[in-house]
């Protein structure tokens, strides 16, 4: 399969050309730099993404010439070849305002549900709004990839209107849709103007927070919530825009001592948070129970003795855990319990609490084992 690609090399180009490739498929790339040879890609192509066009221009002229000439360009090159090839057209929302570039959008729009309809060559028009997710250009014409951009290089953004809603929609669901519909039997083509689901229906003064709180996640180590799939997809954004110069990797504040150390990973609302303890040979942390906080245990390095006795009897069981062997014991709450490194190096163990740490209200109750 030979799929034709006008703006190839532009943020959603981008993206679809790496999932044509991951899906077996071969990319016929058309950029300013090539457009010459749109006919002749035109001949090869199987099918047709149509993603080219321009939407902040020095000169009016240019949407008309970026847009809807360049539409009808395409549309004499299948003419010409004399096969089907099926469509699909990147058009924007603006195509339904009174301003130059939804005007040219809506001229292209117009010639390709001509062409159909003159030749019943299948088309596909969609209408995109405020698309976001990795690669996208900041500072240009999207407010996400701007304010991503902005906060991860601890640069200001401007919010005029925080309240001010837009609908958004995330670049891999866009070439989800591409490629189902290049994978389909049989190609009949569309009336109507279509729409990329899931859309989101956000403020601005939200996504502006949103963003915020992913970079001051770092810090107070509250882990984004991936619950929500605006949330994920958001997130999974920003991160693309860290810098690359030694901001991939970011510090924690160990708790260190003659006996090891103790490192908060993450923390999270609702679901608890994850520790790394690092003990020395010989020794023993632990020695209290719990109420209601309970945790779980994974060595993962070294070999440790986790001992439990419940509160008020005398009976003490014990689990022999090492990184050879991972299991994860569990910390119920009314038993006193320990680890001790009964091994010869460092021993490291993944802790989970089921609650944050609250210092006036620790629910941690000193007791031997």
């Amino acid at each position: 399969m030979k799929v034709l690609v006008t703006g190839a090399s532009g943020f959603i180009g981008k993206n679809l050309c790496l999932r044509l490739k991951e899906a077996g498929m071969e990319s016929l790339p058309i950029d300013k730099e090539n457009i010459a040879d749109l006919e002749k890609s035109v001949k090869a192509a199987d099918f047709c993404v149509h993603l080219a066009g321009i939407n902040r221009p020095l000169d009016p002229k240019e949407f008309y010439d970026g847009n809807a000439n360049l539409t009808y360009r395409l549309v004499e090159a299948v003419k010409a070849s004399n096969k089907r090839l099926p469509i699909v057209f990147a058009s924007s929302t603006q195509a339904a305002l009174d301003n130059d570039y939804g005007k040219s959008k809506k001229m292209a729009e117009d010639e390709l549900f001509a062409f159909q309809q003159e030749c019943s060559n299948p088309v596909y028009v969609y209408r995109f709004s405020n698309v976001f997710g990795k690669w996208c250009r900041p500072n240009y014409n999207s407010v996400v990839a701007t304010f991503c951009y902005n906060i991860a290089h601890d640069l200001p953004i401007k919010v005029s209107d925080p309240s001010a809603r837009r609908d958004f929609i995330y670049i891999d669901d866009i070439c989800d849709t591409v490629i189902d519909l290049i994978k389909t039997k049989e190609h009949k083509g569309s009336n109507e103007i279509l729409y990329i689901k899931p859309s989101y229906d956000k403020s601005i003064g939200e996504i502006a927070n949103l963003i915020q709180s992913f970079k001051d996640s770092r810090s107070n180590l509250m882990l984004p919530y991936q619950g929500d799939e605006f949330d994920k997809k958001l997130y999974a954004t920003y991160l693309s825009y860290l810098p690359e110069d030694n901001c991939f990797a970011y510090p924690l504040n160990s708790h260190v001592d003659h006996r090891g150390s103790f490192t908060e990973f993450y923390r999270t609302d609702g679901y608890g948070q994850l520790s790394v303890n690092v003990s020395k040979p010989g020794i023993t942390k632990g020695n209290h129970y719990h109420h209601t906080k309970n945790e779980k245990f994974l060595v993962v390095k070294g070999t440790c003795s986790i001992r439990f006795r419940k509160v008020g009897d005398t009976k003490v069981c014990e689990y022999v855990c090492s990184g050879d062997n991972l299991v994860v014991v569990d910390v119920p709450c009314g038993y006193t319990h320990s680890i001790t490194n009964i091994g010869t190096e460092d021993s490291v163990t993944i802790m989970w609490a089921s609650e944050l740490f609250d210092p006036n209200n620790p629910d941690t109750i000193y007791e031997e084992v």
